[in-house]
């Protein structure tokens, strides 16, 4: 991973924000693992990192019985790849219990078997239980180079399975390429989804974070890429996902999804460790602030 000065260096006060509520807790379920090792990953999640490990269904229950204590909204299940986790499926089933889940996958584990048992799961819960798949592009020439030869196909025949399943996923896009964004490529998005059966195609667009391997594949950072307590008035910042998130790993608890791999996003071992206000000094807090990131769908 490329390092970055912190703001410190450049005489800049960051922003801080508080935590308003719990409305998102994320679980990085199958740590930095992953089947695929995509060149805008910020995490740099790969078949071989092992940065951090599966979290096990035993693992989260802790967390779960606190995050409802503090009046969790939603639960978010990531990675690497979650279906790697070979306690996936009964996390879902324990995590549906007690509020909405989405899991964030690559969709080359989403088989008719394991599709027809999470449309069960969603049958029986009276929570909602959402999927997003991720593709970078229209096509394989678009999206193979950066997510893996023959990707394109196979996560198409992912999307088909949930489906045919009766499970609606989003589809969640980076911006590794302009086209991605504008509304004719939106569009096109919508239509390969609809060739696949899909009724109401959802689509997530995400901007590239210059962390990981998007850092070696672009560039890391440039120093003028910080947020200063001047860019806002205090109750703005609040639209940032770090006031009301946190993500468990195997190693304790971050703010949020994107600095997981950055020691200055980590914030404690338990949810109750992690409620005074986060320092918004690493880089990719500007990004989000810019870009009016959230993680969630």
């Amino acid at each position: 991973m490329l390092l970055v000065e912190t703001a410190e260096t450049f005489s800049i006060t960051p922003p801080r924000v508080g935590l308003r509520s719990l409305d998102t807790l994320w679980f990085q379920v199958a740590g930095t693992l992953c089947n695929l090792a995509c060149t805008h990953c910020f995490v740099s999640s790969s078949p071989t990192n092992r940065t951090h490990e599966f979290l096990s269904l035993a693992e989260i229950r802790p967390f779960l019985e606190e995050a409802v204590q503090l009046g969790v909204k939603e639960l978010y299940f990531t990675g690497g790849e979650p279906f790697l986790n070979p306690d996936m499926e009964s996390i879902l089933e324990e995590a549906l219990r007690v509020a909405p889940a989405t899991v964030l996958t690559n969709g080359l584990l989403l088989n008719p078997e394991r599709c027809h048992r999470l449309s069960r799961l969603a049958d029986q819960t009276d929570y909602s239980l959402d999927f997003r798949v991720s593709l970078d592009g229209f096509s394989p020439e678009a999206n193979d180079p950066i997510r893996g030869e023959g990707t394109f196909e196979r996560i198409l025949r992912g999307v088909s399975h949930l489906v045919a399943a009766g499970l609606n996923p989003v589809i969640t896009v980076t911006e590794v390429y302009e086209e991605n964004s504008s509304e004719s490529g939106k569009q096109r998005f919508f239509e390969i989804l609809r060739g696949l059966g899909v009724t109401k195609p959802r689509l997530k667009i995400l901007p590239v974070f210059q962390l990981g391997a998007e850092a070696e594949r672009t560039g890391a950072y440039e120093s003028w890429q910080r947020l200063r307590e001047s860019d806002a008035l205090d109750e703005e910042w609040s639209h940032l996902q770090c006031s009301s998130c946190r993500m468990v790993t195997d190693q304790g608890v971050w703010v949020c999804p994107i600095l997981v791999n950055e020691p200055q996003g980590k914030m404690g071992q338990t949810l109750s460790d992690t409620l005074e206000p986060f320092r918004l000094e690493h880089p990719a807090c500007w990004t989000c602030h810019i870009y009016g990131v959230s993680c969630r769908t």
